[in-house]
């Protein structure tokens, strides 16, 4: 019941949230929504207030905003008293806004809750040193337990995170740093050797031999925000690094998570608590956001690309080839939903119900 609960929950918020950016911005540009519907499939809840039908449907796997004449090759019918308000008589930077508004909806929500999470008191590791292991880098340049790190190569740090980022982004390249000891500032020179472990991404990463003190602060309410945004941010970057790895064949597409995965997060996170489960419904909100921006028809970056070509050509991309890009565009969706629930299933079978990465 855990998992189905924090499943429910998790995608309840997300395509809400999504496609209430779209209707919202629809709604102040002058459009009109016929239907706004959290999950396809028939209804198990339908009803209309004012002039837009909201509906839930049985499979929570999505969801829709249907606008009027939103799709220039559909043969609804708009009566002429209403053509003002149908999606495809908009400006094109209105189109656009609307399109925009899902993604980034789910964009601000990281931020928020990450923000909110920031503000309830997560707590932040800073960059004082615990315990310095002998023979490693750190030992012989007289690093010892109780400094702070306060500054590599000149770039002020203070969280444990960004110490580590840039010490493992700098394998066998000495290092200026500067710490506090007592009071008392001191420039040491550091050179992280290579470490056994690679990167996430197989990539070779340095180490210094330092753990930390486990010395945490609480943020303010403006630092919260910083922090969330920041996070955010930090985020964003490795979602877009893993999408160019994979592209790349860097990272292999058996990496892929669905739904399955989702729901065993989900479940997970929703029984460690809320601080868990806030950041995990962060994180997939961001994958949302950037995956929906890919410029794949049917996807709201196909839609922008659409507008990208009509911006430059002066009119919209109708007939034949958007018929193609929009039925490729949907074939590649269902060839990757495919792809995602194997290797979902590939892992049940290898490694049985467990989130735990394999061996």
């Amino acid at each position: 019941m855990d998992y189905f609960i924090g499943f429910i929950v998790l995608l309840g918020i997300l395509i809400f949230v999504h496609e209430f950016g779209h209707f919202i911005i629809a709604k102040l540009v002058g459009v009109k929504v016929l239907k706004f519907s959290l999950g396809f499939v028939s209804s198990i809840v339908k009803r209309k207030w004012g002039e837009t039908e909201y509906m839930i449907g049985w499979l929570p796997l999505g969801g829709y905003v249907k606008l009027l004449g939103e799709d220039p090759e559909s043969d609804e019918t708009v009566p002429e008293e209403e053509k003002p308000r149908a999606f495809t008589s908009k400006p094109l930077w209105a189109r656009v806004a609307i399109v925009i508004a899902g993604p980034l909806s789910n964009y601000l929500l990281a931020v928020v809750l990450l923000s909110a999470g920031y503000m309830a008191g997560w707590p932040v590791l800073t960059s004082d040193i615990g315990n310095v292991v002998d023979g490693t880098p750190a030992k012989e340049a007289g690093l010892k337990s109780g400094d702070r790190i306060t500054a590599i190569d000149g770039h002020s740090v203070w969280r444990w995170q960004d110490m580590r980022r840039m010490i493992e982004k700098s394998p066998g390249r000495e290092l200026s740093v500067k710490i506090d000891r007592d009071g008392l500032e001191k420039d040491l020179r550091i050179t992280p050797e290579l470490s056994d472990q690679p990167g996430i991404f197989g990539d070779p990463i340095g180490r210094i031999g330092v753990g930390p003190a486990g010395t945490t602060v609480t943020l303010g309410p403006v630092e919260a925000v910083y922090e969330g945004a920041r996070f955010t941010g930090e985020l964003t970057g490795l979602v877009v690094v893993t999408l160019v790895n994979l592209v790349r064949g860097k990272v292999s597409a058996k990496a892929l998570s669905g739904p399955i995965t989702i729901l065993q997060a989900s479940g997970e996170s929703f029984r460690a608590g809320l601080f868990n489960f806030v950041f995990l419904l962060s994180y997939i909100s961001i994958n949302l956001a950037i995956i929906n921006l890919l410029p794949i028809p049917i996807l709201d970056g196909g839609h922008l690309m659409f507008f990208a070509i009509e911006a430059v050509i002066r009119r919209p991309v109708t007939g034949r080839i958007r018929e193609v890009a929009v039925q490729a565009g949907f074939l590649f969706i269902v060839f990757l939903m495919g792809l995602v629930i194997y290797n979902d299933i590939s892992r049940i079978i290898t490694q049985g119900w467990s989130l735990a990465p394999g061996p």
